[in-house]
């Protein structure tokens, strides 16, 4: 066992491993230490605590020191120098007729590097760009190619939920979404409904589908046919998976059909497997949720080219 703390550089950002030494440095402080980058300040979400050497990723690397208050000051210094390299970078793009989009700038706590996040369609020769940049500047340029996803993370909003993304708040890693969650779900298969800020699907999707999974798994599906607590069959024209109610269309009085809703507990059926709306392809709603996940395999393979 290893006594470790959890540091965070950003906000909703990765939590990376330090080891405190004889140091006791509990949640909520501001901790300076070095990293693959250099010198940083950061942020204690976890506090001192023990944890197992399988699980730490060696070596792992010392707490310099607690942020003192010059350090907070010369970090809140920085900040407002990113500002001001955000302007500069954004003319010096201009100048240079590049076709990309500056997201943000960031500064190492040491000033020894000036980071630039920025979007783009394509590859772009910047080389140009970062000598102009370091002549400014004077200190390592380095220019950063992010997706979409990372964009909006970084500069957060608010979802169609009215509430801040997820991804800017608390998700400090991306979860695998795909288009057979919003189906689980239920959802309406309309990109612009189940798309994010981002333009990909949204995150939200990953939090409710074990829940999800384990009701529909009690359930029949759309089409199946069933026998009901009053002898009758019929099949199943809607199911309600929250509430765990399925209505059934049912032949009552000779020919006369009616539809109604039974508990789930109340039928008897064979599960089979489900034919699920759009399945079939070649629909307008399925082309374009296709697109959707060709984009996010294509961004995916960027990023493990990049690394």
């Amino acid at each position: 066992m290893e006594k470790v703390i959890g540091v965070r550089f950003r906000n909703a950002g990765k939590i990376y491993f330090f080891s405190p030494g004889k140091l006791y440095i509990p949640k909520g402080k501001h901790v300076i230490v070095e990293t693959a980058r250099g010198v940083e300040y950061g942020y204690v979400v976890v506090g001192t605590k023990e944890v197992d050497d399988k699980k730490i990723i060696q070596p792992l690397k010392p707490v310099l020191r607690i942020a003192t208050p010059e350090d907070d000051t010369k970090e809140a210094a920085n900040r407002f120098k990113e500002k001001e390299a955000f302007r500069i970078c954004q003319e010096k793009i201009k100048k240079h007729g590049l076709e990309m989009k500056l997201i943000q700038a960031e500064y190492t706590f040491d000033n020894n590097k000036v980071l630039f996040y920025f979007t783009a369609d394509g590859r772009i020769d910047f080389r140009d760009l970062v000598k102009d940049l370091a002549s400014v500047f004077r200190t390592r340029i380095e220019l950063r190619q992010i997706g979409v996803r990372d964009e909006t993370k970084m500069l957060g909003g608010i979802g169609i939920c009215g509430r801040s993304l997820c991804c800017h708040t608390h998700l400090s890693e991306f979860v695998p979404v795909s288009i057979k969650m919003a189906k689980e779900q239920n959802l309406s298969l309309n990109p612009t409904k189940i798309s994010g800020v981002c333009g990909r699907l949204m995150c939200c999707l990953k939090h409710e589908q074990e829940t999800y999974e384990e009701l529909n798994s009690h359930l029949p599906g759309v089409g199946d046919y069933v026998t009901t607590a009053d002898g009758l069959k019929g099949e199943v024209q809607s199911v309600n998976v929250l509430r765990q109610k399925v209505k059934v269309v049912v032949t009552v009085d000779g020919d006369e059909k009616e539809i109604r809703e039974y508990p789930v507990e109340e039928l008897k059926f064979r599960p089979r497997k489900r034919k699920e709306k759009g399945d079939k392809g070649g629909g307008s709603v399925e082309k374009e949720l296709k697109k959707l996940e060709a984009l996010e395999k294509q961004e995916r393979k960027s990023k493990l080219n990049d690394n």
